[in-house]
């Protein structure tokens, strides 16, 4: 079944405990946030505190005791899309109370070679996040087998990250 619209934005509203994903790739092309995007690589700065349905999504799910998460496989150097999504994106939802997790790759084997993007909501339901090779989305899909094998892949993803603020203090970004 693929997802869209409400469908998808429903998995959100109604996930009970936990909401985790895997991201893979150093650019994602959302043309709701080309416009930012070109006035970040114009030199444009998202201080913040930056509040939407997001942080409020993350404060709501946490005051109840759930949780939202993350882990983003990458390597450095930074791509300027990884660069705007760190600014714009991963420090104000960290702050929110997100769970953001990076792996690093660059001098290290991947332990996840291979493994797709994904979102899993409550460790039974799976969201393949399909892309074209350039970032842009082509649809999501439910996963209709064991959800097992990500359950697994988190596992991994979270024991072989660190949390995003670490990272960024670590490597002064």
């Amino acid at each position: 079944m693929f997802l869209d619209g409400d469908e998808w934005q429903a998995k959100f509203r109604e996930f009970r405990t936990e909401a985790w994903r895997l991201e893979t790739l150093p650019e994602y092309r959302m043309p709701q946030e080309a416009e930012e995007f070109q006035r970040f690589l114009a030199g444009e700065r998202f201080a913040g505190p930056f509040e939407d349905y997001w942080t409020g999504l993350i404060r709501q799910r946490k005051a109840v005791g759930g949780s939202v998460g993350r882990v983003h496989v990458l390597s450095r150097p930074l791509s300027d899309y990884l660069r705007f999504e760190f600014q714009r994106y991963y420090a104000h939802s960290a702050r929110a109370g997100e769970d953001i997790r990076i792996l690093d790759v660059t001098d290290r084997e991947n332990p996840l070679p291979g493994v797709q993007d994904f979102w899993i909501f409550d460790r039974d339901t799976v969201v393949l996040m399909n892309y074209e090779s350039d970032g842009r989305q082509i649809s999501r899909e439910v996963y209709e087998g064991d959800p097992a094998s990500f359950i697994d892949c988190q596992r991994i993803a979270v024991s072989e990250s660190i949390p995003f603020l670490e990272y960024v203090s670590r490597f002064d970004l």
